[in-house]
């Protein structure tokens, strides 16, 4: 069973709770909104602690370190693929313009031999809560709900 962790940042606003949300990158997201945002997040091995793998792939993902700071933990979620995922939460701010994403590599388009390059997030936004769950990938919309429960 695959299982991947990331690091959700949050910050208040005038308009109330926002949190960082980055777009899938890649083909298969391009066109999406709903469903293709996510927090910062990506798989580890079993031999690296999910909080490690965390702080990893949020520099990864966004060619930025991780903030400091109290983190909150929000526990895990199951997607729709079976991916586990385990969350942090943690307050600061971070200016979307200012990340430099990581790439993956792929076959594109399918069966053409050719591979290449992505970046694997390819926008980085801060969401209100509300819009937040309209756009997260659905089991992600949990982590979202524990974040508001435990926020003035």
């Amino acid at each position: 069973m695959k299982r991947s962790a990331g690091l959700l940042l949050f910050h208040h606003t005038d308009d109330g709770l926002e949190v960082l949300l980055g777009h899938m990158g890649g083909p298969f997201f391009a066109r999406r909104d709903a469903g293709a945002w996510s927090i910062p997040k990506g798989e580890y091995e079993p031999d690296e602690s999910a909080w490690a793998a965390a702080r990893r792939e949020f520099e990864e993902e966004l060619g930025l370190p991780p903030p400091d700071g109290e983190a909150l933990a929000l526990g895990e979620v199951r997607q729709t693929n079976g991916k586990i995922v385990t969350a942090w939460a943690i307050e600061a701010d971070l200016d979307p313009a200012t990340i430099a994403p990581g790439t993956f590599r792929m076959e594109w388009p399918p069966r053409s031999g050719q591979l290449q390059e992505f970046p694997e997030l390819d926008r980085v936004t801060w969401f209100g809560l509300d819009r937040a769950r309209e756009v997260i990938v659905k089991a992600q919309a949990a982590f979202l709900d524990r974040l508001a429960e435990h926020s003035p």
